[in-house]
């Protein structure tokens, strides 16, 4: 038995309240060491009354470690725990202080989770859970008020994207289509940035109280906000409060006065004059950026005014939440004041963190809901498009991330394969729709809410930012119908399945050295099953299942396992989502 593995704090990932009454504990252990784990559990106050020893499964393992994980439900929401390890004969007591060779005669010295407070209860908004959300860049949308259009717009689609042209792109235009949003099927939307600035991105914020007037005005998105709402659409902004732009008035006041200005300390600034010495501005930045001043949110004057925003937009429009740009640069501080304001401003709202990395951090119910899922992008993308994995390290990438989050933080993980910063997922897949689908698929069948890119699901390509940028294409002749079906096809069956939305994960196979996997999707109302042969030979899986009459959710077709074993035959780059029962 490996000890030096063995690792558990009773916090974050480890030891958290999932609701009001259930705990769920986590331990690691060295890889396919442990035939066994329990927790020993009960109330430090009536221990020997309340004693019990709870199985815990395998929640996930990657290439080093097991994850193992179980519920606990204690009657007095407080908890003393350790952990029974086996290892066939062998075992071995977890205290919080040392390993046993015998039970632990009383509870001192074990772990505590103290008692559930309400207050400490990570709640994510559970709408999120239902969602699929549309990623809008506003300015290469659609067109539907030419009068607002910026000086030197150039015809719709008459031009490839560059970082600085324009197409005319509004609210107006979304408006117009969202019989093409709701014919989709999905129910969320999220806009890169609608707020005044000098780009055709917005991330250069000029005024964080005014909606820019090429994109309409504060009318103009309270009607699409209702709109949305009588849809069914929620509708996330992009704030962007990690900097503003080079035109945001405080700024420009300190290019102006130098020490003399008032907001001097608004910003980061190493010296004066501000300028660019070398490539590198005398003040902080995002990146180098000279356009993007870095914003000094320590200062209690930029908290009160970006703070300000957030509220007054979710009151004064009715939107459902939003996306913080390079959240990643802000101080936690902030973020926790931030999530008080925005709560208090709408219980529902969805706080979406964009962090490209582990976000374990954020993610404890002080901060975030949810982070922009890069990892979950990576993995996918090495397995299905790039093929620089194979199934088994695929399961490994995952399993570690599901390990890492509380399960409501997985459950409204922000999962996208490609966006405004990206290339589009066709040109990843060197324009292979059969891989494009596969990893949609997947995409659409595992935990957090999934993100369509606008123009993916009729089959728009494009590089790298400014190529992902292209306007849409308006022109039902040039769509993908096949595909635009699929993702319809997508949509509607996580809808109709709740336990592809909300039900537990569990990898039954994930070949090494190959390309087929099979997971599990379950909770109190279905199981499904969904077998991937991401391989370019057709190919058949047999695995281990409890139910003999199976349905195929994408075709009807039924299948019947036999002594224990179901069969599936996948052609090339197939797969099969299945139904346990008639």
């Amino acid at each position: 038995m490996f000890l030096e593995a063995i690792y558990h704090r009773p916090r974050k990932n480890w030891s958290y309240a999932y609701n009001g009454t259930t705990i769920h504990l986590r331990i690691r252990t060295k890889k396919d060491d442990l035939t066994e784990v329990y927790a020993l559990a009960g109330d430090k106050y009536l221990w020997d009354q309340t004693m019990e020893y709870i199985p815990m499964t395998k929640l996930s393992s990657d290439e080093m470690f097991d994850y193992w994980e179980c519920e606990a439900t204690p009657p007095y929401r407080r908890l003393k725990y350790g952990f029974l390890l086996q290892q066939g004969d062998e075992k071995r007591w977890m205290t919080e202080y040392d390993f046993l060779t015998e039970p632990p005669a009383n509870p001192d010295r074990l772990f505590e989770y103290p008692f559930i407070n309400p207050d400490d209860v990570f709640h994510p908004p559970a709408w999120v859970k239902d969602a699929i959300f549309y990623q809008i860049f506003p300015e290469r949308f659609a067109n539907g008020d030419t009068s607002n259009d910026p000086e030197g717009a150039l015809p719709w689609g008459s031009a490839e994207p560059t970082p600085k042209n324009f197409f005319g792109g509004d609210l107006q235009g979304v408006i117009d289509h969202l019989d093409h949003l709701s014919e989709l099927g999905v129910n969320a939307i999220y806009f890169t940035p609608l707020f005044t600035a000098t780009t055709n991105h917005k991330y250069d914020t000029e005024d964080y109280m005014e909606i820019d007037p090429q994109f309409g005005d504060k009318d103009t998105l309270k009607k699409l906000v209702d709109l949305c709402h009588a849809r069914g659409i929620r509708v996330l902004l992009d704030a962007v409060f990690n900097h503003s732009g080079r035109t945001f008035a405080p700024f420009v006041d300190v290019q102006k006065n130098g020490l003399n200005s008032k907001y001097k300390d608004w910003f980061y600034v190493r010296s004066l004059p501000l300028e660019v010495v070398d490539g590198i501005p005398t003040y902080d930045t995002f990146a180098f950026e000279p356009l993007m001043p870095k914003l000094n949110t320590e200062n209690p004057e930029v908290r009160a005014y970006l703070l300000k925003a957030a509220e007054y937009w979710i009151k004064e429009t009715g939107i459902d939440g939003w996306r913080l740009d390079v959240a990643n640069e802000v101080g936690h501080g902030f973020w926790r004041e931030f999530r008080q304001v925005v709560k208090k401003a709408n219980p529902d709202a969805y706080i979406l963190g964009e962090v490209w990395h582990e976000s374990s951090i954020w993610l404890e119910g002080d901060q975030f809901d949810a982070v922009m899922n890069y990892p979950f992008t990576n993995a996918v993308l090495d397995f299905f498009i790039n093929r620089t994995a194979d199934a088994e390290k695929f399961s490994f990438m995952l399993g570690k991330q599901l390990a890492g989050y509380p399960r409501q933080a997985s459950e409204v993980m922000f999962n996208l394969l490609d966006s405004h910063d990206t290339a589009r997922l066709l040109t990843q897949a060197n324009g292979d729709k059969r891989l494009m689908k596969l990893a949609a698929m997947f995409q659409f069948t595992y935990f957090g809410t999934p993100c369509i890119y606008y123009g993916d699901e009729i089959g728009m390509d494009g590089g790298h930012d400014p190529g992902c940028r292209k306007c849409m294409e308006w022109d039902e002749s040039k769509h993908d119908k096949d595909l635009f079906h699929f993702y319809q096809t997508l949509i509607k069956l996580r809808k109709e399945h709740s336990a592809l939305r909300t039900g537990t994960f569990k990898f039954l196979k994930a070949e090494k050295n190959g390309g087929k996997i099979a997971y599990l999707r379950e909770d109190d109302n279905e199981t499904i099953l969904i077998a991937v042969n991401n391989d370019k030979a057709g190919n058949t899986m047999t695995l281990p299942v409890l139910d003999r009459q199976w349905t195929n959710l994408w075709n009807g077709e039924g299948l019947s396992a036999k002594q224990g074993q179901l069969t599936v035959k996948l052609p090339a780059y197939g797969f099969a989502i299945l139904k346990a029962g008639q």
